[in-house]
């Protein structure tokens, strides 16, 4: 599995991780736990790290928990999660870490920026106390790059998440350049724009040029215009099936897309 390294360390990371949104929401939902604890037991062997979530997310937190200790194979994981709240945002975290049964995590981002100004100062403090690995912030939809911008130029943080596919690429303009300027990694969310690219796609042969990317599928092909970008460090598409998370994962594999396959891809897509 290809990867690349956080900026300023000797860690890398695979250029695909897991999400968490909606698929990981299953309760106490024994049949759903243990589905979900297959797709990470998958996502591990497959050389998967980074497995994404929130407490916005319902019971996902927990579920990665439980799914964790089912799967195995737990010393791989790269946690990341989230503080969204206006309040205590480090009684939120250590909430988080004990859904999680992590000693810490590896990367907290502040949640759509909410009350950015008040958890970043925590967040560095915890790293500087080695409760923490890095920090970030996150936007999705396309929303607040403004504001982004200003936090990037003008903040320490390691990583940002961001929306960014074939079809929303606006991060293309500033945001990308300006993260590698700043040294900073990308995250990117709704890599399948929640699953209407996919859904849009499906019954579409393939291009012929899909076996030149090593592609058997349009999710990798999606996946491979992201990750082919210099600036990304990795999208975490999210699923509840186990094949399709190895699918995902195989994306993650040479050859990625060139300037001129990535102009294929995006003429592929263009009437979506």
């Amino acid at each position: 599995m290809l990867t690349r390294p956080i900026y300023g360390t000797a860690e890398t990371l695979p250029l695909v991780g897991l999400g968490s949104w909606i698929t990981f929401n299953v309760g106490n939902d024994v049949a759903g736990r243990n589905s979900s604890a297959a797709v990470m037991r998958a996502f591990f062997a497959a050389g998967g790290r980074m497995i994404d979530s929130s407490p916005m997310y319902g019971s996902s937190q927990d579920v990665i928990g439980y799914g964790t200790k089912k799967a195995g194979n737990a010393a791989r994981l790269f946690a990341a999660t989230k503080v969204w709240t206006s309040g205590d945002g480090a009684a939120q975290i250590e909430e988080s870490r004990l859904l999680w049964g992590v000693p810490k995590f590896d990367l907290l981002l502040v949640h759509n920026l909410l009350a950015w100004e008040k958890h970043l100062p925590l967040l560095f403090a915890m790293k500087a106390q080695g409760k923490l690995g890095y920090v970030g912030v996150t936007t999705s939809h396309g929303r607040r790059h403004d504001q982004l911008e200003r936090i990037m130029r003008t903040q320490p943080i390691d990583f940002i998440q961001v929306t960014y596919n074939v079809v929303t690429r606006a991060v293309e303009d500033r945001i990308l350049p300006l993260a590698q300027e700043r040294n900073i990694g990308v995250i990117v969310n709704r890599p399948f724009e929640g699953g209407n690219l996919t859904d849009a796609l499906e019954g579409r042969p393939l291009p012929r040029w899909a076996g030149e990317l090593g592609c058997k599928s349009w999710a990798q092909i999606l996946l491979k215009f992201i990750i082919s970008h210099p600036a990304i460090s990795c999208p975490i598409p999210a699923t509840t099936r186990v094949d399709h998370v190895q699918e995902n994962m195989a994306a993650a594999s040479l050859p990625l897309p060139d300037k001129t396959m990535r102009m294929r891809i995006l003429e592929a897509v263009s009437d979506l």
